[in-house]
């Protein structure tokens, strides 16, 4: 299946869409990687819907992503009075550590970290930020605020600390013992939650080994400070704007977003924007207007993947809503505007030699209106660096690695296909050529620009270009 937008979507499978049937449409209206959520799995639901996903996998014929965003740790105060409590505006609340069941002056909250990173001034914020507390004292085991915003407090309302680095680390144990079962069956991304410095990802790489690329989500403030190195260690990063725009200002979110995908684009690492992108089609058919704009933003920032949550996978109209993606994505990459934008945000090549070819296969592909860019690519580096190039021509990404093939369907642009390696430098020009014709990218008389390295089949070693004639021959 061709798809003719490079902006790469992904959906998240749960009760509205964990049936074979189901992920099969979902493929098939636009879906390229599929998002298994820990916090609403276990173990036995995973090798479920993995199992699912590789039999769609085979009957499609065509490399599926898979990413398991792990839950990580979950801030919440303990058990409230039934129904709950009034907050108001200007009174006093303490937290402590007790069991007893909280009222309107007082909550349990099971996190000694808490106690031990709050300072004087800083915020909470309770319930995805619906009440705000301001610290104003605390000992040991009590934290004194003052209602800042008020509001309904019901038992085990999430708690955000955007003033406050955490003690804690991004895995928990639940977090841990999912990484090693979905690792040993095989998935393409692991997706880090609650990351607030680089060594959060670094952890998680040392576990993976390799077997799995780790998507660090940016939805910490904290994170935010150390973005660089977060980058620099990730194999990808997500912008989750849910998160985020609890413990940042809302009108802050946006600019962030943009820094994000550009911060990501220079390093070369695929960025996918996350969270509430056309959250109205959860119960309704179409989306509004806003959210078209939204989802249209990202894709004109140049963003590798637009990702669904709650539409695909709880609500009433996946299908539409991965088709209403598809459908924005493809007005949006033929808008006249969007070469012109996406241009004026490319970077400037690193000074080696797999960088120097690929940035030369972009403007030999342009100077030459090439039908594509085919790079054979073992480990997935060379497709990296052209997808990094965001070139007109459409990218074929040729690997005999099935692996490589599922975690380069996250990428911008890259169409991947299955094939072994090649044997001489005419099969792999040979090669290349039939398999543009197959694909429907190139027909007989056009040129593409292959990009390999010699010797072949050498992870990482870019070094040749080549301009190929697709010929009658390469249609038989």
């Amino acid at each position: 299946m061709n798809r003719r937008r490079n902006v790469k979507i992904i959906a998240t499978l749960g009760p509205s869409s964990d049936t074979p049937e189901m992920i099969r449409k979902l493929f098939e209206a636009g879906a390229d990687v599929f998002r298994l959520n820990m916090s609403h799995l276990d173990h036995k639901g995973l090798k479920r819907l993995h199992g699912l996903v590789r039999q769609v996998e085979k009957e499609v014929d065509r490399p599926i992503g898979i990413l398991v965003d792990l839950q990580g740790p979950k801030l919440r105060i303990g058990a409230m009075q039934e129904g709950g409590a009034v907050l108001e505006e200007g009174a006093s609340f303490r937290f402590d550590m007790g069991k007893k069941a909280g009222d309107a002056s007082r909550a349990p909250l099971p996190h000694p970290p808490i106690f031990e990173a709050v300072n004087v001034g800083h915020t909470l914020l309770l319930d995805d930020g619906r009440i705000r507390l301001r610290v104003t004292g605390k000992t040991d085991t009590t934290i004194d605020t003052e209602v800042i915003i008020g509001g309904t407090l019901t038992s085990r309302k999430g708690v955000s600390l955007p003033d406050s680095v955490l003690p804690l680390a991004a895995l928990t144990e639940k977090d841990r013992s999912d990484l090693d079962f979905a690792l040993d069956l095989g998935v393409d991304w692991i997706a880090l939650s609650f990351v607030q410095r680089s060594d959060d990802v670094a952890e998680v790489r040392k576990i993976a080994r390799g077997r799995a690329a780790v998507l660090a989500k940016i939805e910490k403030p904290q994170a935010l400070s150390h973005l660089d190195a977060i980058i620099e260690i990730a194999d990808a990063i997500m912008v989750a704007r849910g998160d985020l725009g609890v413990e940042l200002p809302l009108e802050q979110v946006p600019g962030w977003q943009k820094r994000m995908t550009r911060a990501a684009r220079r390093s070369g690492k695929p960025v996918v924007v996350a969270t509430q992108m056309l959250e109205s089609m959860i119960s309704a058919p179409t989306p509004t207007r806003a959210e078209v704009s939204d989802v249209a933003t990202a894709v004109f920032e140049g963003a590798d993947a637009i990702m669904l949550s709650a539409e695909s996978a709880a609500g009433q109209y996946p299908i539409e809503a991965v088709t209403m993606m598809d459908r924005v994505a493809q007005s949006v990459e033929g808008d006249p505007t969007y070469p012109g934008i996406i241009y004026a945000q490319r970077t400037e090549p690193e000074a080696t030699g797999a960088d120097a070819i690929s940035a030369a296969a972009h403007s030999v592909a342009s100077t030459l209106n090439a039908a594509a860019i085919v790079c054979w690519t073992n480990s997935g580096s060379t497709g990296l660096r052209a997808a990094r190039e965001r070139p007109h021509a459409p990218i074929i990404a040729l690997t005999p690695v099935h692996a490589t093939a599922r975690r380069l369907s996250l990428v911008w642009g890259l169409h991947c296909v299955l094939t072994e390696d090649a044997h001489d430098l005419e099969d792999l020009s040979d090669r290349a050529c039939r398999i543009a014709f197959q694909e429907g990218f190139a027909q007989p008389g056009q040129r593409i620009v292959v990009t390999a390295g010699v010797p072949l089949g050498t992870p990482g070693a870019t070094n040749m270009l080549r301009i190929a004639f697709v010929g009658r021959r390469d249609t038989e």
